[in-house]
């Protein structure tokens, strides 16, 4: 098992050797993963392309997917490509493709064709203001420093409040 995305993030199977993996007909968002430092960081991996499907075995792998070229150019050879798989509990299509827009968005794939820009404008959430909450510290672009570093965490309130 293998968590990927933020925070504490998506329990995903694997990863399985891309190659030898038979894929089970089930509805899940996927995730191709190589070693970039097989022999220094034999744990790591660096995510390459993220998608969804209504139905594993129907995607064409191991390397028949639109993609795969990329996938073992990137990994360096057909036997360095794996995979990792989340079947998202009572998950619809849209939650399988909001979980692989999000992935997108935290490891800019590669070679995903379709990129996500994880910034975010004014415009698009206005103003922000609550009793329970101070402002948004984190700023534009997610890579970048807050938006006041000297700002502090401002407590959630407790059941009792």
């Amino acid at each position: 098992m293998i968590r990927l995305g933020s925070l504490a993030g998506y329990p995903f199977e694997g990863p399985r050797v891309l190659g030898g993996w038979t894929p089970p007909a089930v509805a899940a968002v996927y995730a191709i993963v190589y070693k970039p430092e097989p022999d220094a960081r034999p744990d790591r991996y660096a995510v390459v392309y993220v998608g969804h499907s209504d139905d594993l075995s129907a995607e064409r792998f191991p390397f028949h997917h639109p993609r795969a070229a990329c996938w073992v150019e990137r990994a360096g050879g057909r036997w360095k490509v794996y995979v990792c798989w989340y079947e998202v509990p009572g998950g619809l299509r849209s939650h399988r493709e909001e979980i692989a827009r999000e992935l997108g968005a935290i490891y800019q794939p590669g070679c995903n064709e379709q990129k996500f820009d994880r910034a975010w404008k004014d415009e698009w959430i206005g103003e922000y203001s609550a009793p329970t909450a101070g402002p948004l510290t984190t700023s534009r672009t997610p890579d970048s420093e807050a938006a006041d570093p000297t700002a502090a965490d401002v407590p959630r309130p407790s059941a009792d409040d």
